[in-house]
């Protein structure tokens, strides 16, 4: 099988319009501010890719998802790492769902309106603050009569122009009156009090649209508010967990892509010796691997703290390989490619990303060394 085949066999199944769209468009306009890389997801189907079909969506396991994100990555890396983020909402609502033990509740409701409208979801949650759990608050909410106030600010917040709702995480009183419990607010985009304003100013995935929202006195009506029925930090750690696996093998899985950007057009050049084209193909198949156990592990419902840190570890083994890769690759390439194009240059800065994204190695080495002393694994 073909470099990268796989990849796009399964997006050709799961999106089957998607791909040839993204290859009709010239790749540094997917790369801009204002790309419509988003519009095509949205247009493919692509919301509703971890839906399971059952509610109308594609019914994705976690294996096709990471080759998705891996064959979308290749084509555009801002599309990548900005429709992670709408899996990961979707993958955290679906968690909700499952928590909740009923196949028919609000949750299943709002997610088949997602798949069956297409439905684009930015996120959020608290993924980008050391030391926060993935559903920890990053907004502020006041009770009121008629729902919840929230207040704050979410940057870099991936979507935010092309979103249909964002979703953010409140701590809100308990039905029953014992204390107060995580929710899950569903925010409409133009809700009145919601802005968006100019963050991202780098050129490098300025297609993911990760600008500044800011919720001022936004009203959340009950209707729109996924109570998890349990307090912060108890058996939310489940869903937290496995939130956080799904964001480090799905950002993982994009990040390859647009490594595989590169190394494809190595190994399309039979000016380049073999043995450079095979060397860099194994190292980037030897990483996909890595990455797909990880999915597998997802598949077969694994994800307790010990999946959560071989994710972790993959994530930080495939920021390696990536390390040594790339620069290979715009070498084997040449100074030519370089200057003449935009894009060798491009993707080589995005497949670098990887690295910028929570929880990143250094603050992870406390934690590590304490669950390798049988310590419960920390996230900082």
């Amino acid at each position: 099988m073909r470099f990268l085949e796989r990849e796009r066999t399964t997006l050709a199944k799961l999106l089957p319009d998607l791909d040839p769209a993204l290859r009709e468009t010239p790749p540094m306009e997917l790369e801009r501010p204002g790309s419509p890389g988003i519009r095509l997801f949205r247009d493919s189907g692509g919301p509703g890719l971890l839906v399971p079909e059952s509610h109308q969506g594609r019914g994705a396991s976690a294996l096709d998802a990471l080759r998705v994100q891996r064959a979308i990555g290749s084509r555009s890396p801002s599309l990548a790492v900005a429709t992670t983020m709408h899996h990961f909402s979707m993958a955290t609502l679906v968690g909700l769902g499952h928590l909740g033990g009923q196949t028919d509740g609000l949750e299943w409701m709002l997610i088949e309106g997602v798949a069956s409208t297409n439905r684009v979801i930015a996120s959020g949650f608290a993924e980008g603050r050391s030391g926060a759990g993935i559903l920890e608050p990053s907004m502020t909410a006041t009770v009121t009569e008629d729902g919840v106030r929230l207040n704050g600010v979410k940057r870099p917040c991936s979507l935010a122009r092309s979103m249909d709702v964002l979703t953010a995480s409140v701590m809100i009183p308990r039905e029953d009156g014992q204390g107060d419990e995580l929710a899950v607010a569903l925010v409409p985009a133009e809700s009145e009090g919601l802005s968006v304003s100019g963050f991202w100013s780098s050129a490098f995935l300025a297609g993911a649209e990760s600008e500044q929202v800011t919720l001022t006195d936004v009203l959340v009506p009950p209707e729109l508010l996924l109570r998890t029925a349990a307090p912060a930090g108890h058996s939310l750690d489940e869903l937290q967990t496995a939130g956080l696996i799904w964001f480090q093998l799905l950002m993982t899985g994009s990040y390859l892509g647009a490594a595989s950007a590169l190394v494809e057009r190595v190994l399309l050049n039979d000016r380049i010796p073999e043995h450079e084209r095979v060397r860099l193909y194994v190292d980037t198949e030897a990483a996909m691997a890595a990455a797909e156990g990880i999915a597998r592990r997802v598949d077969a419902g694994d994800l307790g703290e010990s999946a959560l840190v071989q994710a972790l570890c993959t994530r930080y083994g495939v920021q390696d390989t990536l390390a040594r890769v790339v620069p290979r690759a715009v070498e084997l390439l040449g100074g030519l490619n370089f200057m003449t194009s935009d894009e060798v240059g491009h993707l080589a800065a995005c497949a670098n990303g990887l690295s910028l994204h929570p929880p990143s190695r250094p603050r992870m080495t406390g934690p590590f060394s304490g669950y390798l002393a049988d310590q419960p694994l920390t996230i900082a």
